[in-house]
């Protein structure tokens, strides 16, 4: 599975793809080879509807981020959560989700996850308070976990072969127009204050649209799931949440509160937990289970390096959009929908060369992302001079540097997970593809609290010292720059230890459904 990257919500990596082992063929004569034709595309259409609204969603809340703290009062914690618990969330879930959907149907598995996620959606709009805002978004989380998975497979059970290229196909054009439509949406919406709900209608859109899909769902999606049932590794993903948990905390929580005590004892306590994880990991392999995580994955140098470097690639992403969007709505003075038009060159670039990259990897493969990845630091390193250049920078002062990242992303972000995965034994391919697309959101979601720490540190220091706005924010701008210039670095020296090219055009094995990288991908 490929990952998506969220602004703020997503290490850029192309699409939340399917963890799981592909989905049996359709046989003729059965309801699914039956199922062409209209109910096929109707059916195509349900889940492309319910991908758009999910990416849609991680994309356009960066950009109202300083609407929600103006309307709730919320603080930088409560910022840093409302989209690291989505993230995290969406990856603990993502999995157990794909494993869920394939015994017990992906129909079946789908439609509840439609519906939860639209409740959730509404929780969000009506939420009184920061608190409840974060609860919620961690049931869209979850939500997502279930949803999402099940995509990949049910394309697979509705079109035969020849015509299910063209389905995927579908589904990358609709990850390129959420990216572009996210932001642009978000602004829009903020700053049209339809009904006076200001930024809730963000949340609100899903409502309607979960709606009808909902509808067609019921009447048009195929059934289809896996032969055999494995028991679901469910203590596995929760211990591997909780240990994501531990760091996750002290770091949010931990500067709004003076670095209290128990921040540190739940860092330490990250190491135990993570043991743990590992210990019952190995134990279940052994009585022939399925778990999250084969330990022994981790001997293959590839997959370490690709975990590693995912992590990372991801984790530099995670917070840049949320951090962007408070240095330009706060410092620079833009409003929501001139934020969400300063975004929009970093999805053009990233269309734009997604396609050719998963054509490439083929033949250039750890090269591609080598330069992909130093693609994006050299963007990085443009935007610092910009922002410390002094003075509001003008649109295309920021456009430029913007751009150049975004075709970054689609050099390395469709193709890093099938790269890495050219180098892992067949039968450990699904299951490799899964947790490489966990790894990258909780890599998301801890660099959206390690660089968020940063930034607000750096914040506050400016400010105390007088600053005005403009030189506050982007001294705490400035600030987390070179850390995610170093985090692509480091990622794009471990991606030297993968694959030189993967087995055919279009990645390696069947795991993922491909598509463009989307400024909503990272880490997702």
């Amino acid at each position: 599975m490929t990952t998506s990257s969220h602004p703020g919500g997503g290490a850029a990596a192309a699409v939340p793809a399917d963890q799981t082992a592909p989905g049996p063929e359709p046989e003729p004569g059965s309801p699914l080879a039956a199922a062409s034709g209209p109910s096929s595309v109707i059916a195509l259409v349900v889940v492309l509807v319910a991908s758009f609204m999910e990416l849609l969603d991680a994309t356009i809340v960066p950009v109202a981020a300083p609407a929600i703290a103006d309307g709730l009062g919320a603080g930088e914690a409560a910022l840093q959560w409302t989209v690291a618990g989505y993230t995290l969330a969406l990856g603990a879930g993502l999995i157990t989700g794909g494993r869920v959907g394939d015994q017990f149907g992906r129909r079946r598995v789908f439609l509840p996850g439609l519906a939860a996620f639209a409740v959730a959606s509404a929780a969000c709009a009506l939420a009184p308070d920061p608190a409840v805002l974060v609860a919620t978004r961690v049931g869209q989380g979850l939500a997502g976990g279930l949803m999402v998975p099940q995509v990949f497979g049910i394309i697979r059970s509705s079109f035969a072969p020849a015509a299910r290229a063209k389905a995927f196909g579908a589904y990358g054009a609709v990850l390129g127009l959420a990216s572009v439509a996210g932001p642009l949406l978000g602004g829009l919406l903020v700053d049209a204050d339809v009904f006076g709900l200001g930024w809730r209608t963000i949340f609100w859109v899903n409502v309607p649209v979960a709606a009808v899909g909902l509808g067609l769902g019921v009447r048009f999606l195929p059934e289809s799931h896996v032969a055999g049932r494995a028991p679901l590794d469910l203590p596995g993903a929760a211990l591997a949440a909780a240990a994501a948990v531990c760091v996750l905390l002290p770091l949010v929580q931990g500067h709004a509160q003076g670095w209290p005590w128990w921040g540190f004892v739940l860092l330490a306590l990250s190491v135990p937990v993570t043991a743990l994880f590992l210990r019952r990991e190995r134990r279940l392999v052994a009585r022939g289970g399925q778990p999250v995580l084969d330990p022994g994955l981790l001997r293959v140098r590839t997959f370490s390096s690709g975990l590693a470097a995912s992590a990372l690639f991801f984790g530099a992403i995670g917070s840049f959009f949320l951090l962007l969007s408070l240095y330009l709505q706060y410092g620079t003075g833009r409003s929501a929908l001139e934020t969400g038009l300063v975004i929009l060159p970093y999805a053009a670039g990233s269309i734009l060369t997604s396609g050719a990259g998963v054509q490439l990897a083929a033949r250039a493969g750890r090269l591609l992302l080598v330069t992909g990845s130093l693609v994006l630091a050299v963007s990085q390193l443009l935007l610092l001079l910009v922002v410390r250049g002094g003075g509001a920078p003008s649109y295309w002062e920021l456009a430029l540097p913007l751009f150049i990242g975004g075709l970054g992303l689609g050099l390395t972000s469709p193709s890093l997970v099938d790269v890495v995965l050219t180098g892992v034994p067949a039968r450990d391919a699904g299951a490799a593809g899964g947790v490489l697309t966990t790894v990258g959101q909780i890599g998301n979601a801890i660099g959206v609290a390690a660089l968020g720490v940063g930034f607000f540190t750096a914040l506050d220091t400016a400010s105390a010292a007088g600053a005005p706005p403009l030189t506050a924010y982007a001294d705490a701008f400035s600030s987390v720059l070179p850390w995610q210039i170093a985090c692509y670095v480091v990622a794009a020296a471990l991606m030297l230890l993968l694959p030189k090219h993967t087995d055919a055009p279009g990645g390696g094995p069947d795991v993922s459904g491909g598509g463009p990288a989307t400024v909503s991908d990272a880490g997702r």
